[in-house]
């Protein structure tokens, strides 16, 4: 009897599909350590002129299939491969291996390609792990290319039925040009909810999980999968029970979904009237519109990190101004926050000589880095400046630990507002300027920076990190990093007071803004305002419209008496069971735990 395995990964785009197992081995061809006598270097650098120009033109053809089928948001994700494939910084650096050493043209291409894909896959930042398929890609292209073979990036199937696809990674140009009544679903070890393989997944209506780990061995070509896109589950040779309960899971989204999309444009307000500004957290430029769609009422948390990571210079000063004007005019009336780059350890961006440090996420960064460097600071904030003459943008300063950061940042505000004035540049007199509230010497120290700050929001996520001790990145520690902890509970408190008695917003823009059972905290605790990521806006808000806030505040204050993590979530748990049904909020909770079974071909 086959016995049914369960994996684990990220829903990245929401739906269920079942059907057999399909592999697809996409991956770096093998590349001789080749050289050239110095009559071919020339050749070789023209060899791989023409190999740019090729590839810039397969994108574009990607890029028009992908106008076509996804629209013209999701086709300007290739784009930015065509200006990775052009970047000139780095095919310097290749023709100077070619010139140097005399190396042929895919050889040299590999070894510069290995320093940029090395240096990115050991980054702990989200976005440039997010642009490692594009990177792959355009790298496999060119390689391909180069040595007179085929990209593999495309995939046929021999199969007659339909399929999942189960891969390493997935490229935006593999998925644009899947079959949709052929391949019903796609599972991936590498990839996160903002990869753009995972956004065309999603703007093409096929159920994804990525970030499976080791998803090649353990699915076996022709095995039965049932794929959860909304939970990130995978079960392998699913039983009866379980394919009963995804179908019953998916008419009880489907009435969910119908629910949320009817309330995109009602406000956020409690049954009982209390008023919760639910904005959105933008990482890139194309989640703009998906918080504008989810009725996102401004930005509670616009990061700038894109503008930097993964490129050869810097941006100027006007791309940034450009940017800003843009996210301000698409939420006109509402606010943007914008927090400063949070650089440091593994993002600084190419153009920047950064320092090795055993321990960057302790070390230079975030605004140390931006008060020490304030050649890349000052154009930011004149920016932002010249953005705001016509816009409602805000500043807010991340990983501040101490009152002087927050001042020396104003100080500079206020010097460079006078500059663009002097000047005779359009310009805000000055900015609002927040505190990003994530380290415990932050939260001892909230009352003083409640009485200089414009407003705190509080960065969950590293703010739960340096108060447990433990690191947010370390599978290991996974069940140990614990959000509603006692100790985070209190914090809030005491960051929710001292905003209250300072007169002054405070809002959450983490992780924690967006699980329904720690929302029942923040109302409870009367955080006027949650910042989350565009997917997550619908369904906060329909929790936030179907909790009272009078039994958030009862299940809060019992849950600040709580002495572990398990009870603090068991009282707020029980709160929100008893005004909806969590079964539909619960992501754990959509499948059965696993038993022995039979499988059973089936499409839903």
């Amino acid at each position: 009897m086959t016995v049914a395995r369960e994996l684990r990964g990220v829903g990245v785009s929401p739906g269920l599909a079942v059907a057999p197992a399909a592999a697809v081995a996409w991956s770096f061809p093998d590349v001789e350590d080749r050289t050239v006598d110095d009559s071919e270097v020339e050749h070789e650098i023209d060899r791989l002129r023409d190999a740019v120009a090729v590839v810039a033109d397969e994108l574009g053809e990607l890029r028009r299939r992908t106008e076509e089928r996804a629209g013209s948001e999701e086709a300007g994700i290739f784009d930015a491969q065509i200006m990775m494939a052009q970047d000139e910084e780095f095919l310097a650096g290749v023709e100077l291996l070619i010139r140097k050493n005399n190396l042929a043209a895919e050889t040299a291409y590999e070894f510069k390609a290995l320093e940029i894909r090395n240096a990115w896959e050991s980054s702990r930042m989200s976005i440039l792990r997010d642009r490692l398929a594009d990177l792959h890609a355009i790298q496999i292209r060119m390689l391909a290319h180069l040595m007179g073979r085929a990209s593999h990036e495309a995939w046929v199937g021999e199969q007659h039925g339909q399929v999942v696809l189960v891969a390493r990674e997935l490229s935006p140009g593999l998925i644009v040009q899947l079959d949709r009544d052929q391949v019903v679903g796609v599972i991936s070890e590498e990839g996160t909810r903002t990869s753009h393989a995972a956004i065309l997944a999603h703007s093409l209506g096929i159920p994804a999980v990525m970030g499976v780990r080791d998803a090649m061995k353990l699915i076996e070509e022709g095995e039965m999968l049932l794929v959860d896109g909304y939970t990130g589950t995978v079960v392998v040779e699913p039983t009866l029970d379980q394919l009963d309960l995804a179908r019953l899971q998916a008419s009880r989204r489907g009435k969910l979904e119908l629910q949320l999309e009817g309330i995109a444009r009602e406000p956020a307000v409690t049954p009982d009237g209390v008023r919760v500004r639910l904005m959105g957290n933008v990482d890139l430029p194309e989640e703009v519109e998906p918080a504008l769609n989810h009725g996102a009422e401004g930005v509670g948390l616009l990061r700038t990190e894109f503008l930097v990571t993964g490129r050869t210079a810097l941006p100027s000063e006007d791309e940034q101004t450009e940017y800003y004007r843009r996210v301000g005019a698409a939420f006109g009336g509402h606010q943007v926050i914008i927090r400063s780059y949070d650089l440091g350890g593994d993002k600084f961006p190419a153009a920047f000589k950064a320092p090795h440090e055993a321990n960057p996420f302790l070390g230079w960064r975030s605004i140390r880095v931006c008060l020490d460097q304030p050649e890349i600071f000052r154009p930011q904030l004149r920016a932002m400046l010249r953005a705001a003459a016509d816009r409602e943008l805000a500043l807010m300063v991340p990983m501040v630990v101490s009152l002087s950061e927050l001042r020396d940042t104003k100080a500079m505000l206020v010097e460079e507002a006078a500059g663009l004035q002097a000047a005779g540049v359009r310009t805000a007199e000055s900015l609002p300027v927040g505190v990003m509230i994530e380290t415990p010497a932050a939260v001892v120290q909230i009352v003083d920076f409640a009485r200089e700050a414009a407003f705190v929001s509080v960065g969950s996520n590293d703010l739960t990190q340096y108060t447990l001790a433990v690191d947010r990145g370390n599978a290991q520690l996974a069940a140990r990093f614990a959000p509603l902890h006692p100790a985070m509970i209190r914090q809030l408190q005491q960051i929710r007071l001292a905003a209250r008695d300072a007169g002054i917003s405070a809002g959450v823009c983490g992780e924690m803004a967006s699980d329904p059972i720690a929302v029942v905290a923040l109302i409870g605790l009367g955080f006027d305002s949650l910042s989350v990521a565009p997917p997550s806006l619908p369904l906060v808000k329909w929790v936030i419209r179907h909790l009272p806030a009078a039994a958030a505040i009862e299940a809060t204050t019992a849950a600040l008496d709580a002495t572990d993590t398990e009870a603090v979530t068991t009282v707020l748990r029980e709160a929100l069971g008893r005004h909806l049904d969590l079964r539909l909020v619960d992501p754990a909770g959509s499948l059965p735990r696993l038993s022995g079974g039979t499988s059973l071909p089936l499409t839903l």
